[in-house]
C-alpha cells in the first residue's frame, strides 16, 4: 500500500533518503545537532549538497541558518551527528575541510587600509599559493568580480557594493569546492545586488557548490537550483528554484509564510 504524505514530511523524507546517493554529494549532513546549554538549535539535520548545485537557505532569524554554515566552515562543532565535506568529516578533518571552503560572512574579512589587490595577494599566500599562481589567481579574480580597475584603490574608498564583490574574490582565492554565504545581499543597492547575481551565477557555472543564506526571495527563487525553509532548528520545506523552477518568489513568499507562521518573508528584504 502507498502512503502519501503531507508535502513537508514527504519533503523532510526526501531529505532524509538522499543520503542513498552519496557519490554525487559534496556535503552530507546525518542527524547533525546544535546545542547551547541543553537549547537545540539544529535538531537532527539531513542533508545533501552535489556538486555544483547552488542552494538557497531561508528562515527566520534564531532558525539556525547561520549556525549551519559555522559548521560548516568548521567554525564550530556539533553537538551530534556527522559533518562529512568533500569526504573528510568535521570536526577530526578540519584543516583538510577548511581548504575546500570559501565563507562570505557578515563581516567582508577584508583590510580597509590595503589595496583590493593586496587584499587577495594576502589571502592567497594565507593558503600557500605560489606567488606566480597567486599573481595570475588575483588577476582573474579582479576581473571577474569587476574591479580590475579600482585594483590599486584602498579598500576603504570602496562602496558597501564593491566591498561585497572583493570578498567573495577573497573567498575564491583558494578556488574552493563549496562557497558559503551568509545574506550577501545585505546593504547592497539594486545595481549591486543585480551584480552580485551575475557573479554567483558565474561561480556556479565554474562548478562551485553554493549554499547561500538569505532573506532575499526573489534572488533565491531565481538563482538556486533548490530552496530549504529552516524552521525551529529543522528543514521543515524543499522546493525546486532556478530560472526554470517550479516556484515564483511570490509562491515562495506564501510557502513561507505556511511553514514558518511568519506574515510575509518580504518585511525581511532589504
Amino acid at each position: 500500500m502507498t502512503t502519501t504524505l503531507p508535502l513537508d514530511l514527504a519533503t523532510t523524507a526526501q531529505v532524509s533518503q538522499s543520503a542513498s546517493t552519496p557519490a554525487r554529494a559534496i556535503v552530507q549532513l546525518c542527524e547533525l545537532v546544535k546545542a547551547y546549554e541543553d537549547m537545540p538549535v539544529l535538531r537532527g539535520i539531513n542533508l545533501e549538497l552535489a556538486r555544483g548545485e547552488m542552494v538557497a537557505l531561508l528562515g527566520p532569524n534564531g532558525s539556525g541558518k547561520s549556525t549551519l554554515l559555522k559548521l560548516l566552515a568548521g567554525l564550530i562543532k556539533p553537538t551530534a551527528g556527522r559533518v562529512v565535506i568533500g569526504g573528510w568529516e568535521l570536526p577530526r578533518e578540519s584543516v583538510q575541510v577548511r581548504a575546500q571552503i570559501g565563507l562570505v560572512s557578515h563581516k567582508l574579512l577584508l583590510y580597509e587600509g590595503l589595496t583590493a589587490r593586496e587584499n587577495l595577494m594576502f589571502f592567497a599566500q594565507l593558503y600557500n599559493l605560489s606567488r606566480s599562481e597567486a599573481l595570475k589567481r588575483v588577476e582573474q579574480l579582479l576581473a571577474q568580480v569587476g574591479l580590475s580597475a579600482r585594483a590599486d584603490d584602498v579598500v576603504r574608498s570602496f562602496s558597501r557594493g564593491m566591498q561585497q564583490r572583493l570578498s567573495i574574490a577573497r573567498a575564491l582565492v583558494h578556488n574552493p569546492s563549496i562557497l558559503l554565504l551568509d545574506e550577501p545581499y545585505t546593504g547592497l543597492d539594486q545595481d549591486a545586488s543585480a551584480s552580485l547575481d551575475v557573479l554567483l551565477r558565474s561561480a556556479r557555472v565554474q562548478g562551485h557548490t553554493i549554499l547561500m543564506v538569505t532573506h532575499q526571495i526573489e534572488h533565491a527563487a531565481q538563482l538556486a537550483d533548490r530552496l530549504l525553509i529552516l524552521s525551529r532548528g529543522v528543514i521543515a520545506w524543499e522546493g525546486r528554484g532556478g530560472e526554470n523552477g517550479s516556484i515564483t518568489g511570490d509562491e515562495l513568499a506564501r510557502r513561507y509564510t505556511q511553514v514558518t507562521g511568519l506574515a510575509s518573508l518580504r518585511e525581511h528584504e532589504e
